[in-house]
């Protein structure tokens, strides 16, 4: 188990300091404020604003190069919107990855899933829908009240 894994199990998470990059930080912050409804209505407006000033511009190169600008800003936010996702799905892997190990009669195989190819998770995949598919007979034979509308994917 990791130092700082010991410690936060061991009641110590006081004092673990939680650092993190400008980046991390950055990219975190950049990600909320651009979900942010109002920023999205902002987005449009200025869209439409562009668009509306073409005609009085005479659709100028300049009044291009303001669009292109705005697409060079909207494609970084791509990036640091992206970085924060794939910080959040990781954190999300390990959080499962632990109830995974913690539960008894969990499968430990189905740690570390995201690691596979997509064969190997199409193999398992497919073992649990049949496992699925053998659950819902078994109810159905029992008469246990689960009619074939009211089952998933029946």
């Amino acid at each position: 188990m990791s130092s700082y894994l010991c410690s936060i199990t061991l009641g110590y998470d006081k004092d673990v300091k939680k650092k993190t990059s400008w980046f991390t930080d950055f990219a975190r912050k950049s990600a909320r404020a651009a979900g942010q409804p109002v920023v999205f209505a902002l987005a449009a407006a200025i869209i439409l604003l562009w668009l509306v000033t073409g005609p009085l511009f005479g659709f100028s190169d300049t009044w291009q190069l303001v669009v292109n600008t705005g697409t060079t800003i909207i494609f970084l936010m791509v990036f640091l919107i992206q970085n924060t996702q794939n910080r959040d799905a990781e954190a999300m892997h390990i959080k499962m990855d632990e109830l995974i190990r913690a539960i008894e009669g969990a499968h430990n195989a189905l740690l570390n899933l995201e690691d596979l190819d997509e064969e190997e998770l199409d193999e398992i995949r497919a073992d649990y829908i049949r496992l699925a598919k053998e659950a819902r007979a078994a109810l159905l034979q029992k008469g246990a009240g689960i009619s074939r509308e009211d089952s998933p994917g029946g």
